[in-house]
């Protein structure tokens, strides 16, 4: 996560040497996590030193003062050795600095970027006070990354044989989840339908995690969390589980404490707690771990063996971003499921490029236990029309993709609960063959994806990328079958009789017909 461009916005004209170490609270939701400025000003009024947050550390290269108008120049370390370069703006009040953050989240892993759906980031006011005149020590160099070889195998644990299907935070919330919100999601998992439809996991996503670790090293929570296994009992009550999530670098994609050189312990822990589901982020790894894909598995395969000696269960769910052919190796870690992109918007071009553009080629490396994810959904969070959602759950179904909806399930619209709880269309995702689906046709925006089934049926969605409506035709010779076929809509509910050669369908603009011919 980023605080990106900060704004210290003043009141008087103010001339004083500004160097000093300067702290407090970097936001109001982060629990104790401290922002540190560390500034010195040189002579001739330029600015060196460093800004420290719970999501990053960025290097100050330059600056003025102008009155009481502070410009920071600072520099931000990025991904394959990349910089990003920001500006931190605004106002001094004596020994106070007032800091506008735009929002207290950016963007987190892969190429895609996350924001509030239909909203701007909310910016957020946080005050430094200085505790120091001293200048700034020079920050430690960063260790050079570690290279580790390629691990043995960790065996598979016997969990995932259909797509998970659940709910996770971060869509909808990001940092506002909390003890109180997850059992209200739990109550209303059941309450809704949404358990008796197979939607079992309740994942918590980032900031749940203490700003640190107790004497003996073991994770703890933050105050929004004030007991996790308590918390789990009661999601178990209802019939459900709880997931929940952390890195295998030192710190979250939020900045908060993540599970490096603490695998095992942490694997001993969420055991302990009764927690169900990992969702493992890279986030700050690239920070300590080289990019190689021998070193990434390895990175992997230490929660992997974690979680497998813990004594208990746990679905493993691997967030790299797809990068170096995770496809290749994240069974071998002990993956039961691994992302194939980028984090989804809510917006149709987010959801489109994820689903039909990054997923071809993949369904060989998917099966029973081991699923390609192209992300949460975002159904119903209100970024894309009903016709765009009614999509967006044809294609990962088609995909064998888990179902992790993203949502407010508490306050659902009839027609967003309708989308998804269609049995029927999640009969496809979890049906028990476990084939992924694939593209099997495609003339300009009209595309046709299909599926085989256990029964030796097949799932078949007609896709309309385009943005008028569209007559789309599935070929029994695109499908490899032939004779009659009986035909039924998915989505209406309707058997359409019995086609032969091919099934034509009007289909709206970025819509879908999904048909099961059998």
């Amino acid at each position: 996560m980023r605080f990106a461009a900060l704004a210290l916005c003043a009141a008087s004209v103010y001339a004083a040497d500004l160097t000093g170490r300067w702290t407090g609270p970097a936001s109001t939701a982060d629990n104790g996590q401290e922002l540190v400025l560390a500034l010195k000003q040189a002579p001739g009024g330029g600015f060196s030193g460093y800004v420290q947050g719970p999501r990053a550390t960025d290097t100050i290269v330059g600056g003025k003062l102008e009155g009481a108008n502070l410009t920071l120049d600072v520099e931000r370390p990025g991904r394959n050795n990349a910089v990003q370069k920001l500006a931190y703006i605004g106002v001094v009040e004596g020994n106070k600095l007032k800091l506008t953050l735009p929002s207290p989240f950016g963007g987190r892993g892969g190429a895609q970027q996350k924001a509030p759906p239909k909203a701007p980031p909310v910016p957020q006011v946080v005050e430094l006070s200085r505790v120091s005149n001293d200048a700034p020590a020079p920050l430690p160099a960063r260790p050079a990354p570690v290279s580790l070889p390629m691990p043995e195998p960790v065996h598979a644990n016997g969990l995932a044989k259909t797509p998970p299907m659940g709910w996770n935070s971060w869509n909808k919330f990001r940092n506002q989840v909390s003890d109180k919100m997850v059992r209200e999601i739990a109550d209303a998992m059941v309450k809704s339908g949404m358990k008796a439809a197979g939607y079992v996991y309740v994942n918590i996503d980032d900031t749940w995690e203490g700003a640190h670790r107790d004497a003996q090293g073991n994770i703890t929570t933050n105050n929004k969390f004030p007991d996790m296994k308590a918390l789990s009992a009661y999601v178990h009550s209802k019939g459900l589980k709880l997931g929940i999530y952390s890195s295998p670098g030192p710190k979250t994609c939020a900045g908060y404490e993540g599970s490096y050189q603490h695998e095992e312990q942490d694997a001993k822990t969420y055991a302990a707690w009764g927690i169900d589901y990992l969702k493992y982020d890279w986030c700050s790894a690239s920070q300590v771990y080289d990019n190689t894909q021998a070193t990434m598995v390895n990175a992997y395969a230490k929660m992997g063996l974690g979680l497998l000696n813990s004594g208990r269960k746990i679905v493993y769910s691997l967030c790299q971003y797809g990068n170096l052919d995770v496809g290749a190796w994240g069974e071998r870690v002990g993956g039961n499921l691994w992302r194939t992109t980028g984090d989804i918007s809510d917006r149709w071009d987010s959801m489109q490029r994820l689903g039909f553009e990054l997923q071809t080629d993949r369904e060989k490396v998917a099966g029973p236990g081991h699923w390609n994810d192209p992300d949460m959904l975002e159904i119903g969070n209100g970024g894309m029309t009903n016709d765009e959602y009614k999509t967006h759950m044809s294609l990962w179904c088609i995909l064998a993709s888990p179902l992790l909806a993203g949502n407010d399930i508490r306050d659902m619209k009839p027609e967003v609960a309708d989308i998804l709880m269609n049995k029927e269309v999640i009969a496809v995702d979890q049906d028990k063959l476990g084939k992924q689906g694939k593209r099997v046709a495609k003339d300009g925006d009209k595309e046709v994806w299909a599926k085989p089934l256990a029964d030796g049926s097949h799932a078949v969605a007609l896709f309309n990328r385009g943005a008028d409506t569209a007559s789309v035709t599935a070929k029994w010779s695109d499908l490899g079958i032939n004779g009659a076929r009986t035909i039924r809509d998915l989505w209406k509910h309707a058997d359409l009789g019995r086609k032969s050669g091919e099934f034509t369908a009007t289909v709206p603009s970025h819509g879908v017909v999904m048909v099961r011919i059998k």
